[in-house]
This record gives structure tokens, C-alpha cells and sequence, in this order.
């Protein structure tokens, strides 16, 4: 019987060889997840994605959260790295209103249909099956990232105060992992939205959270 695993993943001898593997298995998690929602993805699946054994796999990740974990904080990063050539101009005479920044990030993260799933699926489905550690050393990662985009966004928005950067990002993960599932609904519930009379009941992503942060930065600026 021969192996017709990848000769690549035969063995890893250094720490820079780890970190390719590692970025195989978060590339297939990630095609993986523009086949199928999170919840349909196992183990099983990614590890015959990328030619391994589940023992293989477990070697770089203890469990399928921890893979989403990982892809989830890379993606967040490199959403923050890309951000700011999508946003109008900062500060100074010519800053954008408020209005148009929130718009703007809003349209930034309907994008990244990555993110957005993987945001809405962190609290029902991804804290679950993992460590203690595994969940703390991601929401320290997770947390350190977050913070980078307050203090991005009040570059964009200088009256919010360093409290209301943290309160608009975190109310944005939180608007987000409420709206992506309904602005992404199932075939038999697109259909029956085509009625006329159910036309209230789409959403549009981009526009409604946009509008939702508007209000929002709005409320925060008048209580400051």
C-alpha cells in the first residue's frame, strides 16, 4: 500500500516548517468554509482536505476550534493591516464625518465573508470543544488585536474617547455575528423572501450594520 500523502508534510523538522504546515491546514479550513458553514466542518474533513491523519493534524491543533481560532485572529489581522486604504481620509480639516467612516468599515468587513463567518459562528459554536488554554491564549491574541482597531478607528472618529473605541469595536464583533447569518440565509428562506410582502425581512449586510454603528458612534458622542 502506498502513501499518497503530500511528501511536504512527511515530517516537520523546524519551526519554520511547522509554521508552512500550519498555514496548509488554515488555507483548507478556509476552503472548507466557502463550501459549507462552520458547523459542518469536522476534523475528519480537514484532515482529508490536506492529506493527513486527525493525529497529524491534532500535532498543530488540538481540535477544529483551535484551527477556526487561529484562521479567525489571522484574518482579523489582516483585515486591520488592509483597513485604513479603505477608509477616507483621518483626522485633520478634511476627516470624513462619522457617518461616512462607519459606512465606509462597514463595507470593509461585508468583504470578508471569512471573517464575518467566522465571527459569527466564536460564541455558539467555536468556544466549545477546547482547553482552557487554547481559549485564553486566543482571547489574549484576539483581545491585542481588537485593540489595535479602536485605536485605529479613532484616528477616523478623534472625538471618540479611548473607552468608546474599545465600546464601537467590540459592539461591532457583536452587531456583526447577529446580522451575518441573517443577511446570509438558506436557500428555502431566499426564496420565500422573493414574496413581496416578506421584502422587510432581508438584510442587506454592509448597509445595516453601517447604519447600526452610526448610531451607535452618534450615541457615544453625545453622552461624551
Amino acid at each position: 500500500m502506498t502513501d499518497d500523502r503530500p511528501a511536504a508534510f512527511q515530517r516537520a523538522r523546524s519551526a519554520e516548517q511547522r509554521e508552512i504546515r500550519k498555514q496548509v491546514i488554515l488555507e483548507a479550513a478556509a476552503e472548507l468554509l466557502a463550501e459549507m458553514p462552520v458547523s459542518e466542518v469536522s476534523l475528519r474533513e480537514l484532515s482529508r482536505r490536506v492529506g493527513l491523519s486527525k493525529t497529524n493534524v491534532v500535532r498543530y491543533f488540538e481540535t477544529r476550534e483551535a484551527v477556526f481560532f487561529e484562521l479567525l485572529n489571522r484574518s482579523l489581522a489582516q483585515w486591520i493591516e488592509e483597513l485604513p486604504s479603505e477608509l477616507p481620509s483621518a483626522g485633520g480639516p478634511d476627516a470624513a464625518p462619522a457617518e461616512t467612516v462607519t459606512a465606509a468599515l462597514a463595507r470593509s468587513l461585508a468583504r470578508r465573508t471569512l471573517l464575518c463567518e467566522l465571527l459569527s459562528a466564536l460564541g455558539p459554536e467555536l468556544e466549545r470543544n477546547i482547553s482552557t488554554e487554547s481559549v485564553r491564549t486566543f482571547k489574549l491574541a484576539h483581545g491585542t488585536l481588537l485593540a489595535a482597531l479602536a485605536d485605529l478607528l479613532r484616528q477616523y472618529i478623534t472625538a471618540l474617547t479611548p473607552a468608546d473605541g474599545r465600546q464601537l469595536v467590540s459592539l461591532t464583533v457583536v452587531y456583526t455575528a447577529g446580522l451575518w447569518p441573517f443577511a446570509r440565509p438558506s436557500a428555502a428562506v431566499a426564496e420565500a423572501q422573493l414574496d413581496p410582502r416578506l421584502a422587510g425581512t432581508t438584510v442587506d449586510f454592509a448597509e445595516r450594520l453601517g447604519r447600526t454603528l452610526h448610531v451607535m458612534v452618534a450615541g457615544l458622542l453625545s453622552l461624551g
